[in-house]
């Protein structure tokens, strides 16, 4: 992203660590700042910190003493501190920063901080040591930064945790919400449709950097998407590999095949290990809590260890690359890109009238008017209610279906299935509502 990018959803965000730095003052904070790839945390934090004195560190995989040697010259130039000598260790620099930050407040900003494990996993213990001594004492302001998953989870939270109890901040950045994307939309195409905003969504789920490439290069329409992502050059083409295959390791390909199958709308357990010929409980309880990469959904009011289990992909950009570009993998190690844009515009509209229900699933978490969303299915109805939100406390109940077309949803079939169901949803009010294009 260039200098002149627009922060859109991060006001609140930005007052946090605002407020942080000013606690800094007082005594050393530390935060964990998280988010899913490419959701601009990097940038967030630059433009969060401007004005204060900022030493910014990425963790890149190479020698400890060469990390540790760039970022020893780094904090000489911005705090003009007198040589440290030989800096070849994490400990070492800690030891002189903390030592600093007791004559005047600065900002530490460690960026991908969770890739010391693939260096020196001694660092982690280190900085527990040189912060329990310190702290108290000490004005530093220290920003943590990683990806969502196991990786960093590990290292705070937990009872072996290195630095449990030890972070006084947590700022978690979320890809947009429906409404931004409707804001950021409108500000780069004021005439957009109802299906510009719906491939926008179920394209990039909301994540910015995702969103930024397709208004910087005015790609708002399906077809033009398609052939942008189509190509050698693309961002997008090997961007599930980018993102993927290093966190999987070398068993990367089954991961892979099990979130190519929950893609193409194969979701039960079962039905994946008899594509994929092989036991799964393990991969997906990783990719559910690990990763953070698909969701587990059993129907509502389910008694707990109800095996009536469903899988989804819970971020949207990855669901259209592994059911497009990851499945087809064979049109593009060979470039016949003009046979994989055929199969995705035949199938895109499918796919993006999929993305609805998800769509109009997130604007009711959004609103928080319903705590309790879901569904209801069981193994004899392959339909059942797409969804259903519940107000425990006012005992109100919003059963909604979607289609494109919202006179195409049976609102008198979705009546009957509660009718059937009134032990369960007999106490509660029950609206029934349809959804389609016409009311993103």
């Amino acid at each position: 992203m260039s200098n002149d990018i627009k922060f859109y959803q991060r006001e609140e965000a930005f007052q946090r660590i605002k407020e942080i730095q000013e606690a800094a003052h007082q005594t050393a904070q530390m935060t964990m700042v998280t988010g899913r790839h490419r959701i601009g945390k990097t940038q967030f934090i630059l433009e969060a910190t401007k004005g204060a004195k900022t030493l910014y560190f990425y963790i890149a995989r190479k020698a400890e003493s060469l990390l540790c040697r760039e970022f020893e010259r780094e904090a000489r130039s911005k705090l003009n501190l007198p040589q440290m000598g030989d800096v070849d260790d994490f400990r070492t620099l800690m030891k002189h920063l903390m030592a600093a930050s007791k004559e005047e407040t600065f900002n530490v900003v460690i960026d991908e901080f969770h890739e010391w494990a693939t260096i020196n996993q001694k660092v982690f213990a280190d900085l527990q040591g040189l912060w329990d001594r310190n702290h108290d004492r000490s004005h530093i302001c220290l920003f943590l930064m990683g990806t969502d998953g196991a990786q960093c989870t590990k290292l705070f939270d937990g009872k072996h945790a290195p630095l449990e109890g030890r972070v006084t901040s947590w700022v978690k950045l979320e890809p947009y919400t429906t409404t931004t994307l409707r804001e950021v939309l409108a500000a780069n195409k004021p005439d957009y449709t109802a299906e510009d905003l719906m491939t926008l969504y179920c394209f990039t789920g909301g994540v910015p950097k995702y969103v930024d490439i397709l208004m910087r290069n005015k790609l708002f329409k399906a077809d033009d998407i398609i052939d942008f992502t189509c190509q050698d050059n693309s961002p997008f083409i090997n961007e599930g590999k980018t993102l993927l295959i290093e966190d999987f390791g070398k068993e990367y390909t089954i991961y892979f095949s099990i979130l190519t199958c929950i893609a193409n709308n194969i979701t039960s357990r079962s039905l994946i290990e008899e594509y994929i010929q092989k036991e799964i409980g393990g991969y997906l309880t990783r990719l559910e809590t690990d990763f953070h990469l698909i969701r587990k959904l059993t129907p509502l009011f389910s008694r707990s260890g109800s095996k009536n289990v469903r899988y989804t992909i819970s971020d949207n950009f990855l669901r259209f690359w592994f059911r497009f570009i990851y499945r087809y993998a064979q049109l593009v190690e060979t470039a016949r890109f003009d046979e994989l844009r055929s199969i995705i515009r035949q199938d895109f509209d499918t796919f993006r009238t999929e993305s609805l229900s998800s769509y109009f699933e997130q604007q009711l978490r959004e609103s928080g008017e319903y705590p309790v969303i879901g569904g209801w299915w069981d193994n004899r109805c392959e339909e059942g209610l797409e969804i259903v939100a519940l107000n425990e406390a006012t005992k109100r109940c919003l059963v909604v279906g979607v289609s494109p077309d919202k006179a195409n949803v049976n609102i008198d079939a979705m009546r009957e299935q509660i009718e059937q169901l009134q032990e369960l949803f007999g106490e509660y009010e029950v609206e029934y509502r349809a959804c389609g294009m016409e009311d993103i």
